[in-house]
Order: structure tokens, then C-alpha cells, then sequence
């Protein structure tokens, strides 16, 4: 048992970098997904359209960012190239672009300078699937994908985030690309180093595995290193394993570790959720924005949950966000406003009242007055470590002298932020001066950042 609790500890010391913790502070940023898919009605283009589709009349990038910052994002990621081909920007190796179109003005620079003007972070994803190119399927494409990554990486000021899926369709007579991700994240870390890089497999942030915002109960950011094939292992290789996996004999739902689980390590690896506000990825005009309830489960899932939410916002054919997405965002912004106007818990103390083991312990946080609660936010000071693996919170009563025995939220894990909604599909929160959380199980000693209470 002393073994594993060492296993445990190790698992406790790993840390982000601090792009990591940088991005985690973004939290909520857009996507934005144009090309010649919003003309044409497709998702998934087949690289042999026209570029003379690509006609926005009206496009207004400020009017995109003015939408964006309505809901609170704070940074926004455009789609500069996807599965067709077709780039967005001004690039020099191919004809299949922009330039060629009736448009032709430079979008990736347009947006990223109104980003700049909106006070909003900018970045971009360029799709590895090319349909149009013939080099894909040959080792000259992995040369023509990098030349124009150095394009985006150069040209257009300060990158906070790069976006990879794992796109990989057949080129011509149905060959396959090998992928160069390792050249590929070292001419990020050269030219954007504060840039965190996405993608299913890391190294920064990878993919928490679906499009409908669905968490899991228990959300690890401290991963094994072999989930993220692309990241540097940041321990010793120790046989540690981590949660969250598929991996056999691992739960993903409860997230424990077990010392008959084996690993060649542990680095720390956050998870984003990438989803739409509508069902497609594209704007189609017959579709509707998700409902206002569906997009608040959502955030509160997702950076209330241990991750980032990147939501797709898809400008129409006019080059505009569509009016109802408009409305919807403001809606949403002003909902998260709302609810987290006021943080009652403002300068008030986290006393630990009790430490019972490494991995056990009590805190306490008492309000002036006895307050009307519907959310408890945690947050762990992650520069020591992700730990806190279970965790309960009870509350006294209206005057905050009498402990009550039941427990109002059970939790697993904590992270960077975890928003406790308070048993809000039994009552209205609830009505107390005092919360206490017990840890329950954890991977060392716990260091909370802050306390929030709304």
C-alpha cells in the first residue's frame, strides 16, 4: 500500500506549463467554421469546388467578434483551411484559395486584426485532410502543410491557440498521409511558443472524445502519457496510470487510480469540448440555434466541468452571424452574467478545520450573512497539482451553528474549476451562512485557489 500511495503522489506532482494555465483562464473562446461548405450546404466539402462560390457580400469580422464577446468568449479560433482545401488567407502554394475568389481579400487577416480590435484572443485551425491537394498521400504534402503553417504562424501577430483534429481521409488512388505532427508542433513552439496546440492526442490540450459537450463525472487533465503521443513526458517513467481512460481495468466515470494499471508516465493534458451552437458545423440556413437551457448545461458541463468550451459560431452566406445566433449568444452571455453576478464569499477566509490523512481532509468557509446559494465554484491552485479525486459538501443551518447531516453535493474531481449546482432540480439552492467541504480522497495534500459562492 505505501507503494501505491507513492504512485499517487507522483501522480499529484504534475503540473501545467503556463500556456496551459493561460488557456484554462481563456475557458470559453469561439470556432468559427466559412469556406465554400456555406454556399454549397455540405459539411464535409470535396475539394473540387469553385472558388468563384465564395461570395460574402456583407462579411463584417467585427460584427463576428462583437457576437463572440456577447457571450462571454474570450478568444476565438477560425477555420483557415478545412477538409476542401480552400484557404482562407493569401498563401503562395496553392491557387486554391481565397485571393481566387470574388471575395478576394485576405479573411484569416481580417479577423485576426478584428479579434485585436474586440480585445479578444485569436487563433486558427488548419485542417491536416486536404482534398483538393494532389501531394496528399505523399511525403511532399507533409513540405506544403508546414510551409503554409509558417504562413499562419508568421503573418498574422500573436497565436493563443492551434487547432489539429485527426482528419484523415484517402488522396489520389486512395493513399493515406502520414502525418509529421512532431515538425509540425516544433515550428508552433518556435514561432507562436505561447500558443497552446489541440489535438486528440495533446500535447497541450486534447479532445475529450465527442461533439455534443458530454464530460465525464470524473475529468482528469493529468493523463497517461501514452493517450498523448505527441507531449513531453513530464515524470520519470513510473508505473502510474491515470483516469479518464479506455484503457482496460480503468473506470472512466469514478477516475481512481490502481496500481495494476501500468504507464511510461503522466503529463498534464486539459480536455476541450468542441461543439456547435447548431446541429452542423457549417451555417445551413433551415437549422436553429440550441436552446438557450441546452447552451447553459453546456458551459456549466464544460468550464464548470475541469474543461474549456470552444463553440462553433458559423457565419451565413451574407458573411454575417445569423441574427438568431446572434440573439441566442447575447442571451447566453447575459444568463452566465446573472447567475454569477455576485460572489457572495468575497474575501472571506478557507479555513482547513480538520486534516484526517494526506488524502483526507476538512474546510470551511463562512459568509457574513446567511445567503441564498445556488452555486458553489472550487477551484484548485493547479501549479501544485491536480489532487482532489472525491470530495462532499454539506452546509449549516440559516445561522450557521448547527451542521446538517446530509450531504447537498457529492463531487470527484476538481481541477481548474468546478461549479456545484446545488441541488437544483430538487429546490431553489438553499439558504446558509456556512458550507463545509470534506475531502474524502485526493492525491496529496489539497491547495484550493479559490472558493466562489452565487
Amino acid at each position: 500500500m505505501s507503494d501505491f500511495r507513492d504512485f499517487v503522489k507522483a501522480a499529484a506532482s504534475v503540473v501545467p506549463s503556463k500556456r496551459q494555465l493561460d488557456w484554462f483562464e481563456t475557458n470559453f473562446y469561439a470556432f468559427v467554421h466559412i469556406c465554400p461548405n456555406t454556399f454549397t450546404g455540405l459539411e464535409w466539402g470535396l475539394g473540387n469546388e469553385d472558388p468563384a462560390c465564395f461570395n460574402p457580400t456583407e462579411l463584417d469580422c467585427d460584427q463576428w467578434v462583437e457576437a463572440i464577446k456577447s457571450a462571454g468568449m474570450k478568444g476565438a479560433v477560425i477555420t483557415a483551411k478545412h477538409h476542401d482545401g480552400f484557404c482562407l488567407w493569401d498563401t503562395k502554394y496553392t491557387d486554391h484559395n481565397i485571393m481566387n475568389s470574388p471575395y478576394g481579400k485576405d479573411l484569416v487577416k481580417e479577423f485576426a486584426d478584428a479579434c485585436r480590435r474586440g480585445g479578444i484572443k485569436f487563433g486558427f485551425y488548419l485542417s491536416p485532410w486536404d482534398r483538393n491537394s494532389k501531394l496528399y498521400g505523399t511525403e511532399a504534402y507533409n513540405e506544403y502543410y508546414r510551409n503554409q503553417l509558417i504562413e499562419l504562424l508568421t503573418g498574422y501577430g500573436e497565436v493563443f491557440h492551434v487547432w489539429f483534429d485527426g482528419s484523415c481521409g484517402e488522396g489520389p488512388e486512395g493513399k493515406k498521409q502520414e502525418y509529421t505532427y512532431r515538425e509540425y508542433f516544433d515550428l508552433i513552439r518556435k514561432y507562436q511558443p505561447n500558443a497552446t496546440i489541440f489535438n486528440d492526442h495533446g500535447p497541450d490540450v486534447r479532445w475529450c472524445g465527442n461533439e455534443s459537450a458530454s464530460t465525464r463525472h470524473a475529468e482528469w487533465a493529468v493523463v497517461p502519457s501514452e493517450l498523448c503521443y505527441y507531449a513531453e513526458v513530464q515524470t520519470p517513467p513510473s508505473p502510474i496510470a491515470g483516469d479518464l481512460t479506455h484503457m482496460e481495468n480503468c473506470d472512466p466515470e469514478i477516475g481512481t487510480l490502481t496500481n495494476s494499471m501500468y504507464s511510461k508516465g503522466l503529463v498534464f493534458c486539459g480536455a476541450e469540448v468542441d461543439v456547435s451552437i447548431r446541429k452542423g458545423w457549417f451555417w445551413h440556413p433551415e437549422e436553429e440555434p440550441h436552446s438557450l437551457e441546452k447552451l447553459f448545461d453546456m458551459y456549466l458541463r464544460t468550464v464548470g466541468g475541469n474543461a474549456c468550451l470552444n463553440l462553433n459560431v458559423p457565419p451565413d452566406n451574407r458573411g454575417l452571424i445569423d441574427e438568431r445566433d446572434v440573439k441566442r449568444l447575447k442571451e447566453l452571455g447575459d444568463k452566465i452574467k446573472a447567475e454569477f453576478a455576485h460572489d457572495h464569499a468575497e474575501g472571506c477566509e478557507i479555513k482547513r478545520v480538520e486534516t484526517r490523512s494526506e488524502s483526507q481532509s476538512v474546510f470551511e468557509l463562512e459568509l457574513p450573512k446567511a445567503t441564498h446559494i445556488r452555486y458553489i465554484e472550487l477551484r484548485e491552485d493547479l501549479t501544485k497539482g491536480q489532487r482532489i479525486e472525491d470530495f462532499r459538501i454539506h452546509f449549516y443551518d440559516e445561522k450557521g451553528e448547527k451542521l446538517q447531516e446530509y450531504i447537498v453535493y457529492y463531487g470527484t474531481t476538481v481541477g481548474n474549476r468546478k461549479i456545484c449546482a446545488i441541488c437544483r432540480d430538487m429546490w431553489d439552492g438553499l439558504i446558509s451562512k456556512k458550507i463545509r467541504i470534506t475531502i474524502t480522497s485526493a492525491r496529496d495534500e489539497v491547495h484550493f485557489k479559490s472558493i466562489r459562492i452565487f
